[in-house]
């Protein structure tokens, strides 16, 4: 099988699957080694990009999607069916913030930080698969320690936590901004 061949049965995957696909599946699907796998994927997410077209390849971690281009968004969402808000209240974002810069972290590590309980926050940001219980702290109570998932990287599209903004440069923003 020819690149051409391989690049169209990625294309297929990504696009049947609809939500991240491992490089490890995707090497398998093709029957080649993971670094011409990923060479492939690039090669495809560089053309997308050249020829414009109304999706990309998106990579998170070693996993890989098509998505729409986000400056289609309101040509897509013209034809889209209306959906329920799927946002985040000012609660579920701070807490979020606090979880994705601090993880792992306990419950009262944020309530601590927050100033005010956060449970129905927390609740929240799992059943959107935003966060999740990524264990027990060793010690008194053995609390439940919070982190991020694949989803949120989603979420905020970035392909890895090393890719948040430092604190620094939002501490920047928000008094350049004079921002409350």
């Amino acid at each position: 099988m020819n690149n051409k061949e391989k690049i169209g049965i990625i294309e297929g995957v990504l696009f049947a699957a609809g939500e991240t696909v491992n490089i490890s599946d995707i090497a398998r699907i093709i029957d080649e080694d993971m670094k011409t796998t990923e060479n492939i994927l690039r090669e495809m997410a560089d053309l997308f990009d050249y020829e414009r077209r109304g999706v990309q390849i998106k990579k998170t971690g070693n996993e890989y999607q098509l998505a729409t281009r986000p400056e289609h968004y309101e040509y897509i969402q013209s034809v889209m069916a209306p959906k329920t808000a799927t946002g985040l209240s000012k609660a579920a974002l701070e807490t979020l913030a606090i979880i994705a810069y601090k993880q792992p972290v306990t419950r009262a590590d944020i309530e601590a930080i927050r100033g005010v309980k956060c449970e129905k926050a927390i609740q929240t940001l799992i059943d959107k698969f935003i966060i999740k219980d990524v264990g027990r702290l060793d010690s008194p109570g053995k609390p439940i320690v919070y982190g991020t998932t694949k989803d949120f990287l989603r979420y905020i599209g970035i392909e890895s936590l090393d890719k948040l903004p430092k604190i620094e440069e939002l501490q920047w923003e928000i008094e350049e901004n004079d921002i409350p």
